[in-house]
């Protein structure tokens, strides 16, 4: 896929920022002095983590050079460097690890978040929020336009990018012998849109970037197209002229 676009993905900058200021709300430290924002994306929860630990060494990781350029104009307080999350290790002991929706995209991630928990020291924190939407119909639908298009071949492997995420219960059992309190939950957002081009738009930045990648000018047009028809289906408008876009999200707080 060609690079991450930041000026349209902070288009929802408010929304964004909700999640992350809510895990960061459950983080239990009063102070920190090394943490680490893993797939910072333009430094909006850097941001955070900066006005949370005033005098921390906070650096922001990321796999794409346009978000590590956007955060280093937006969050002149944080370092930023370029790392794979799949692969990434902190050289030393980090107070925190924090990462706001991004390790849905990582593969096997749950062994990347075990990895992590264990370079933890003795109180350090791991704080990981991921989106759990795929079975919700902004992303069904997705894989329904996609098979009912010409373009069904060129998009027969963009469901692969991401898995659904599993229970909490795997999350639990796989990570509790890493900490000494685990904390995880759901919660689901509502956010109100301008009807379903208001979704789109949300999404041409995130879920819906594997889909229109192996596709040419033309058929993104077309599909997009379609997959607005399908979501006018799902998402009625209410009497605003808005519409209400469910989103469900798995978050994990664990203190070694």
């Amino acid at each position: 896929m060609s690079d991450w676009t930041p000026s349209d993905y902070l288009a929802f900058a408010d929304e964004r920022a909700r999640p992350a200021r809510d895990l960061l709300m459950q983080v239990p430290l009063v102070a920190a002095r090394r943490v680490f924002d893993l797939g910072c994306g333009p430094g909006n929860a850097t941001a955070l983590l900066v006005k949370r630990f005033p005098g921390a060494a906070i650096t922001g990781i990321d796999n794409s050079p346009a978000m590590l350029e956007a955060a280093r104009k937006a969050c002149p307080g944080a370092a930023f460097a370029a790392g794979d999350l799949a692969r990434w290790m902190p050289d030393g002991e980090p107070d925190l690890i924090f990462s706001n929706a991004a390790f849905h995209w990582v593969p096997d991630h749950l062994g990347a978040l075990e990895r992590l928990a264990r370079c933890l020291p003795g109180g350090g924190v791991l704080a990981v929020q991921m989106p759990d939407n795929l079975m919700e119909p902004s992303h069904r639908l997705m894989q329904e336009a996609a098979a009912q298009g010409p373009w069904a071949g060129k998009l027969s492997d963009a469901a692969s990018t991401r898995e659904v995420l599993p229970e909490p219960a795997r999350y639990y059992a796989r990570l509790k012998t890493c900490f000494r309190r685990i904390d995880i939950w759901h919660t689901i957002y509502n956010h109100p849109l301008r009807g379903v081009d208001g979704i789109v738009s949300w999404l041409m930045t995130t879920g819906l970037r594997p889909w229109l990648a192996p596709l040419d000018k033309d058929e993104r047009v077309a599909y997009l197209t379609r997959y607005r028809e399908l979501l006018r289906d799902a998402y009625p408008e209410q009497a605003d002229g808005m519409v209400l876009l469910r989103f469900p999200r798995l978050f994990l707080v664990g203190v070694r």
